[in-house]
């Protein structure tokens, strides 16, 4: 029987909840429920982790996974240790019990749902990548990260309710890079205080936007039209992504939509915005979002 996470682990699994549900949990069903929030728990941790943003400063995730507290500031040593800790998960024997409750909790999930230990290193590598690389030179340079990312999170939902096969792993993907591409959309401004920037430098160039361009307050015009430029990319790829939906049925189907209806709703937002993200993150209404979700699941129908 699995311990119940304490409350710093209790947060972060609200946290990831609160992302990672983005229409209603009741879509998802029971069964389900505890291992896709055992997945997002796992990948909400490794994005604070890589991010800094772990709470008392990363001091106690730092002794759970058997590092001094003092090694919290030092976000690679932090990774390596998670990773350790992760191959624990998949490990067998009586020395192999996991230290952090997140993946203790993981576990279970792993062994029912016969989960593979790529995706969730993918995960790791990713965060890893964000402590050494701070810029992209190519879009195509971009999606390589986000098959890192993003789409591992699509092929972990896909191995939990037994759904995946190649070609909704393709579909999967599209939907998660599209995600992350409007995530990225909306987060210019956090970004650049984190020193990244997730713009193609070959479209800054192109548009004719400078690094201190996305320091200003609002966006001038080249600003906008890059960023518009790029939420047409996440819309193709979104289109591409959404017969995913009707592939798959019941609560899945659901859900699904509520993700693909989320990156619309996130894309309207933008564009709501004049493609002006810089004084802060252009986000969808509620009602725009149920709206989205609703013209996917007719047009998925």
């Amino acid at each position: 029987m699995t311990a119940a996470p304490d409350a710093q682990s209790r947060a972060v699994l609200d946290k990831a909840a609160r992302e990672n549900f983005p229409v209603a949990p009741f879509f998802v069903p029971r069964a389900w429920r505890a291992d896709l929030m055992a997945v997002y728990g796992f990948a909400r941790l490794v994005d604070d982790i890589g991010d800094g943003d772990l709470a008392n400063g990363g001091r106690d995730d730092a002794l759970r996974l058997g590092l001094p507290e003092d090694a919290a500031g030092d976000r690679l040593a932090m990774l390596d240790a998670f990773e350790a800790d992760l191959r624990r998960v998949f490990a067998d024997g009586p020395d192999t019990v996991p230290r952090h409750p997140l993946l203790a909790a993981l576990r279970p999930t792993v062994r029912r749902c016969g989960l593979t230990p790529a995706p969730f290193l993918g995960l790791i590598e990713a965060n890893r990548q964000d402590q050494k690389v701070r810029r992209y030179a190519t879009y195509d340079d971009l999606l390589a990260y986000c098959e890192l990312s993003a789409n591992p999170v699509g092929r972990l939902v896909l191995g939990i309710t037994g759904t995946a096969t190649p070609e909704r792993i393709r579909r999967s993907d599209a939907i998660c890079t599209a995600l992350q591409i409007v995530e990225h959309l909306q987060d210019v401004t956090e970004d650049l205080g984190r020193d990244r920037i997730y713009l193609p430098a070959e479209d800054m160039k192109r548009f004719g936007v400078t690094e201190t361009d996305l320091t200003a307050p609002t966006a001038g015009a080249p600003v906008r039209a890059l960023v518009a430029y790029e939420a047409e990319r996440a819309r193709d790829l979104l289109n591409e992504g959404t017969p995913l939906v009707g592939s798959v049925h019941g609560r899945l189907r659901l859900l699904l939509a509520g993700f693909v209806g989320g990156g619309r709703a996130a894309l309207g937002a933008v564009a709501d915005a004049g493609y002006d993200v810089l004084p802060g993150p252009p986000r969808a209404t509620r009602f725009s979002l149920l709206r989205e979700v609703g013209s996917t699941l007719r047009r998925e129908g």
